[in-house]
């Protein structure tokens, strides 16, 4: 069963969940864009932990049960992005790297001197950020579904970004399905898209913290914190990318630009996997992983 508990990281306060035994090699995971905590299924975290990883799942700040930002507005974001993507000047509530040193507050609220970072989207975005930050925490590196910043790449393809866009309804069921057909043209396809997993964690969302105001200033975090790839050249600890081959919102070329950043890093591209991490393929990812982990030292299982 997970150990929830709150703590401050960071001069704020932040929602934590661990699995496994404190004793065994400390994994954190970092969400994505908008995400709580529960976008790392619990039972995903509970192989993790019968690996012999101790795993820890947090919320971001301005999402779930984590400090919220209300004091900073962000009034219109298309309007700042814009700005941002000209090279204008403005100012944010926070960027990528106050987020990396939230990530860095957990771990040292919990006494972990080190850990291995895994990141997903958003979250590997932050994950980039904390190894090159914060390299004494970081014992290896995991970066999935995500970029380096570098404004060459074209991400999302009109339809995904459409998406990703499009302002979510306040009310329960209308979240819910509008959550569903977001899935469903970001996501991977077929038998590897699961709608009633996807309806079930929507709706666990909005019961535990229903907050989109969270989502633009995350978003104006992202593009005021620019490119990392020339920093990610610094990163020398165990890496490694990975990528679904469809994937229509932080496309394949992402994570190959990443992997190309970060000096032996390891690309492993899984066929037919959109934007999510849909449970079939969980036990290839969490291989890969506790492999990328294995090479620092992580338990042998």
């Amino acid at each position: 069963m997970p150990r929830m508990a709150q703590t401050t990281a960071n001069g704020i306060q932040i929602e934590y969940e661990t699995f496994g035994n404190p004793a065994g090699s400390p994994m954190l995971l970092i969400n994505g864009l908008g995400s709580q905590l529960l976008s790392w299924d619990a039972e995903f975290c509970e192989l993790l932990a019968e690996r012999g990883f101790f795993a820890i799942r947090f919320d971001n700040r301005d999402v779930g049960l984590s400090t919220r930002f209300d004091d900073r507005p962000i009034a219109d974001v298309p309007a700042v992005l814009k700005a941002l993507r000209a090279g204008e000047r403005v100012d944010v509530p926070y960027t990528l790297s106050d987020m990396a040193a939230d990530a860095a507050g957990v771990l040292e609220a919990l006494e972990v001197a080190a850990a291995h970072i895994v990141g997903v989207s958003m979250g590997g975005m932050i994950a980039q950020t904390f190894a090159i930050e914060h390299q004494a925490r970081a014992l290896s590196l995991t970066s999935i579904m995500s970029t380096t910043g570098n404004p060459a790449i074209q991400l999302s393809t009109p339809e995904a970004n459409a998406a990703l866009m499009t302002p979510s309804p306040t009310e329960r069921e209308a979240y819910i399905e509008h959550t569903v057909a977001n899935s469903r043209v970001i996501g991977s396809k077929g038998e590897l898209f699961d709608e009633a997993r996807v309806r079930a964690r929507a709706a666990a969302a909005y019961d535990r913290a229903f907050y989109p105001e969270g989502v633009g200033r995350q978003l104006v975090a992202i593009n005021a914190s620019g490119s990392r790839k020339e920093r990610l050249a610094s990163v020398l600890v165990p890496t490694l990318v990975l990528h679904g081959d469809i994937d229509p919102l932080v496309r394949l070329e992402g994570g190959i630009d990443t992997a190309d950043a970060i000096p032996g890093a390891e690309l492993v591209i899984i066929e037919g996997m959109g934007h999510d991490l849909p449970r079939p393929l969980w036990p290839r990812i969490i291989d890969a992983i506790a492999s990328n982990a294995a090479k620092a030292g992580a338990p042998a299982k």
